[in-house]
């Protein structure tokens, strides 16, 4: 995979962090603003990086690049993500995947027209971890209860208060504490269950944004409570209750770094931390294992799945008025 990335933001220096382990992939061409350009000079030395622009169109022309990381604000995912494809580059989007469901599906087609990957870049569905807990839910009996929980008080929240909006506050760049923590938790419960019923967001609202709040998710059988939060913080434990027993994941379900299963009769079997330090490590390990073996069925899959949550994401803020710019042009 000959890798070009767009952004050179905190997500960026994380994944440049771990990416010289993974020797499938080659760091050819790094993007991003004029602005920037000083931080691109260093990453591309830093990282050995061929090149660097400050022009996007740049990037796209780059006959090496045969693959785009996307780490640019929420609100460019889709028009960023367009242009890469129709350049004919498989392309992997920070999560969250689009701004809009009614986006998501455009890129969905484009992205089968033209036969490339897409994927959303969202790192629970690939951890180790996350299949331990799939093959653990039969343990549960039937399930009852789900509780998600994700708060992690935000070091932008108080030049938030103070007027000095970020985009991960802004509403007009597709942020809020639904699409950066709460995606999260959508992930891991539609991974495990499938598309809700129905979906209800009650946020807490400051400056037409969501800075924090609950989102319910209704099953047939079962209710699930997800909670997101960038205004407060507690320890992020998340549950899944069945008659007879529960699951209990004691981080974030963003790392899902171990989990316990609870009996009824008392028994308890704990899973302990045995993965890669990096939290987005084993998605990447599965992007290139998709693109080296031209899997096209399972990327295709993992699409459907992050077109269910942009569903849900976006019925949900609609439903509690927190409107997006892309929200006008459907």
């Amino acid at each position: 995979m000959r890798l070009g990335i767009v952004g050179s933001g905190k997500i960026v220096d994380e994944l440049l962090s771990f990416i010289h382990e993974i020797k499938a992939i080659q760091l050819i061409h790094i993007s991003g603003t004029l602005r920037s350009e000083e931080k691109l000079k260093t990453l591309c030395t830093k990282h050995s990086f061929q090149r660097y622009s400050t022009n996007y169109q740049d990037l796209l022309d780059d006959q090496e690049v045969d693959t785009i990381y996307i780490a640019v604000p929420n609100h460019l995912h889709f028009a960023f993500a367009k242009q890469a494809i129709q350049h004919h580059k498989h392309v992997i989007v920070e999560k969250p995947l689009t701004s809009t469901y009614e986006e998501a599906l455009q890129l969905q087609a484009i992205a089968l027209q033209n036969h490339v990957f897409m994927w959303e870049a969202i790192t629970n569905q690939y951890l180790p971890h996350y299949q331990h807990i799939k093959d653990s839910l039969l343990e549960l009996g039937n399930i009852k209860i789900i509780q998600c929980h994700f708060s992690q008080y935000s070091s932008r929240y108080d030049a938030f208060q103070k007027g000095h909006i970020l985009p991960v506050f802004d509403y007009q760049k597709s942020g809020g504490a639904l699409m950066d923590l709460n995606v999260y938790n959508i992930h891991f419960v539609v991974g495990l269950f499938g598309q809700p019923l129905d979906v209800h967001y009650y946020p807490h609202i400051e400056h037409h944004i969501d800075t924090s709040g609950i989102l319910i998710l209704e099953y047939p059988d079962f209710q699930c409570v997800c909670i997101g939060a960038k205004d407060c913080q507690s320890p992020s434990i998340s549950t899944i209750q069945g008659d007879q027993g529960c699951l209990c994941i004691d981080t974030p379900v963003s790392s899902l770094r171990s989990f316990q299963v609870i009996k009824n009769d008392g028994q308890v079997h704990k899973v302990p931390d045995t993965q890669h330090p990096h939290n987005m490590y084993d998605e990447f390990i599965a992007f290139v294992e998709m693109y080296q073996k031209r899997d096209y069925q399972r990327c295709y899959q993992m699409l459907e799945h992050s077109l269910i949550v942009c569903e849900i994401l976006t019925k949900a803020r609609r439903k509690a008025g927190i409107i997006f710019p892309a929200d006008h042009i459907l």
